[in-house]
């Protein structure tokens, strides 16, 4: 048990975890050290569909609470800037150098399956692990570092492979090792932080998401002539920044907390999402995996779309930062508007819905203009929309998590929603691409998809 203090001023802290924050953000009229106002939506046992709204708190932003809140930026730019060099660059580059270019579709769609099926199932199984674990680090140091040091290793042995069946090895145990350090890392939000500064904390760590996933691939071009060393930049960065983030946010040790019991039939339950005993968390889901089905089907196949669609051919990799940087722009708008004016609001639904009516109208744009005019617009409309969606959905999940015992697990669950896409979603294009009408087939399915995904949440009753 912790002591109340400046940072934490709701008092003192149990010994579960209080509730996940959003990925929401900071509008121009809130500073990082003035008091926001949000919901504090505690959890309990009962279906999330008799949870009612809890009167709102004030937290103040400051001290090591926004030091932690700047650490977990920076840690997400670190483990997002792999996710956004190495599946959407230079895994499919150095496919392409073994394979060639005429297999390297089909060779590409079958790894990313593959790898994003072992991180779907390895997440839940990390957060299962770490909430159950006992060290005088606390519960998530340990596997932050151990995961970012395999993951390290497993980077290099990719970069070293020359077959197609050790860059298929190589690929799942980097999603294994590096799940195994992000599901850790992002159970330290509800672990650590007061529900009532999920706004801004939320904002700084999903815009460290987002600059991660879009910078990693911007400076994963610099690294097209040389994937190895690529591998080995990105490998080191993360691994010195997972350390650093341990050493200078120490949690407390809980070696003599006991354990939670565990029930393997109760953990293999948790695959499945319950509609009737969850319904919201069960829509929330549903609206998540869909959308980002219908985003990763077209961003999964960037380099290719650019390449074959577009027309650049082999310049394609030059353009694959234009897009990046002209989507972060996007993005960073909306991240640090989209969750404060839904903490404001008080509603999370309509921002939900219009930002993924926004992401699903961007792909209008490269299905009407087959160019790179075209894809430069949907890269702004649909980082506009992702932003948003990234910054308030998360929000909205954060209300509607069915157990308070088991956070990372609950929250590797939920990131079944996100990972499940990647996982399809490669098989999925490569179908559409190769049998289908080829490549503007592709943005058609992805809108109607993505339209599902953004009214999914209509019928949650728990949160507005």
């Amino acid at each position: 048990m912790t002591t109340p203090s400046d940072d934490f001023p709701e008092g003192p802290r149990p010994v579960q975890p209080t509730l996940p924050p959003n990925l929401s953000g900071a509008p121009d009229s809130v500073a990082l050290g003035s008091t926001l106002t949000t919901a504090d939506s505690a959890f309990s046992a009962a279906p999330t569909s008799a949870v009612s709204a809890q009167a709102p708190q004030k937290v103040k932003v400051r001290g090591k609470l926004l030091k932690l809140m700047l650490w977990m930026a920076l840690a997400n730019i670190a483990v997002f800037g792999i996710w956004g060099a190495v599946p959407g660059l230079l895994l499919p580059t150095q496919i392409t150098n073994i394979v060639g270019k005429d297999a390297s579709v089909g060779a590409f769609g079958l790894i990313a399956t593959i790898g994003a099926f072992a991180a779907m199932i390895a997440q839940p199984i990390a957060g299962l692990v770490s909430d159950r674990t006992r060290s005088r680090f606390g519960r998530r140091a340990p596997w932050m570092v151990a995961g970012g040091l395999l993951g390290g290793l497993s980077l290099v042995f990719m970069g070293a492979s020359n077959s197609i069946v050790q860059v298929g090895i190589a690929w799942v145990m980097i999603q294994v090792c590096y799940n195994f350090a992000q599901g850790p890392l992002s159970a330290i939000l509800p672990d650590r932080v007061p529900s009532g500064a999920r706004g801004t904390f939320s904002s700084l760590s999903g815009l460290g998401l987002m600059v991660g996933a879009l910078g990693g691939s911007i400076a994963g071009a610099m690294f097209l002539s040389n994937v190895a060393t690529g591998y080995l930049v990105f490998a080191g960065f993360a691994l010195i920044v997972l350390v650093l983030f341990v050493v200078f946010n120490p949690d407390r040790s809980n070696k003599g907390e006991p354990k939670p019991p565990f029930s393997l039939g109760a953990f293999l339950r948790t695959f499945w999402v319950n509609p009737v005993k969850h319904p919201d968390f069960f829509w929330g889901f549903t609206g998540r995996l869909l959308l980002y089905a219908g985003y990763f089907m077209v961003t999964g196949y960037q380099l290719f779309i650019l390449r074959d669609y577009v027309g650049l051919g082999d310049k394609a990799g030059a353009f694959v930062p234009v897009l990046s940087l002209i989507s972060m722009a996007g993005t960073i708008i909306t991240t640090l508007i989209g969750g404060p004016l839904s903490d404001k609001l008080g509603r999370r639904k309509v921002v939900v819905i219009v930002a993924g009516t926004v992401m699903a109208l961007s792909m209008v744009f490269p299905l009407i203009l087959p160019s790179l005019a075209g894809m430069m617009l949907f890269s702004f409309v649909a980082g506009l929309g992702f932003g948003a969606f990234q910054a308030v959905d998360t929000a909205l999940m954060s209300e509607v998590l069915p157990s308070k015992n088991d956070f990372a697990k609950d929250l590797g669950v939920l990131n079944i929603a996100a990972t499940l896409p990647q996982t399809l979603a490669p098989g999925i294009a490569s179908i559409v691409i190769l049998s289908l009408g080829g490549y503007a087939a592709l943005f058609p399915i992805g809108i109607v998809i993505a339209l599902l995904g953004a009214f999914a949440v209509l019928p949650i009753k728990s949160v507005r």
